[in-house]
């Protein structure tokens, strides 16, 4: 149990929980932890959020595919994190992303209405969700509100600020460049340029097709 205790406790939708409390919810609630092997598929996009998943070993590599542009952005979570918590409420509650297994890692899961009974168990759950949900919020607020000049560049750090997330490594943005033209509304020369200032300044690596953040904070940082 103690081991059990220490993963969940890394997680931030259960900070602040005692032990005892924990105790309880586990033999209470059909807690699921699954194992996973390296390239192994979780989720993928367009599933339905029938359970909240939440990763306690290892990492997991997620894409993120535009509807109808071809662009995906990619980006690897550890531990500890939860996939997609915004998709489980709401009026589409489906998954955003592709998650596989970046080698070896393992799975919390619970049932939707079992995570209901644990918010309604200790307000501690139920202030966590709230947090971890109003804080996704105001971040996409901010980087709106953040906008100074429309340029391309902008557009660019506010698409991978609102899809980014915060601890998230090795950010890859696949595209055709036509369609990232169109998404940054942008002519291609002004692209390249844009992407090749970024790389003499080590924040991107790029390619006719694929674009990898190096330097994730010095690119945010330019909305600053």
């Amino acid at each position: 149990m103690d081991s059990m205790y220490q993963q969940l406790m890394r997680l931030p939708l259960f900070q602040g929980v005692s032990t005892d409390k924990i105790t309880a919810l586990v033999e209470k609630l059909p807690f699921h932890f699954l194992k996973y092997r390296s390239g192994e598929q979780i989720l993928a996009a367009g599933d339905s959020c029938t359970h909240i998943k939440f990763v306690v070993s290892g990492k997991v590599r997620v894409a993120m595919p535009c509807a109808h542009l071809r662009i995906t952005i990619e980006q690897t979570l550890a531990t500890p994190n939860v996939l997609a918590a915004d998709s489980l409420f709401g009026r589409e509650t489906v998954y955003p992303f592709t998650a596989v297994a970046d080698g070896p890692c393992g799975i919390l899961q619970l049932l939707k209405s079992d995570y209901i009974k644990m918010i309604n168990s200790d307000k501690v759950f139920l202030f966590n969700i709230l947090n971890f949900l109003s804080s996704g919020s105001q971040r996409g607020v901010s980087t709106v509100l953040s906008i100074k000049d429309g340029s391309a560049l902008e557009r660019l750090v506010m698409l991978v600020q609102s899809l980014v997330v915060a601890g998230a490594s090795d950010v890859v943005l696949r595209y055709k460049q036509r369609d990232l033209c169109s998404l940054l509304s942008t002519q291609r020369t002004t692209l390249i340029n844009m992407l090749d200032k970024l790389t003499d300044e080590g924040i991107v690596e790029y390619d006719s097709n694929v674009l990898r953040v190096t330097d994730l904070r010095g690119l945010l940082d330019y909305n600053k």
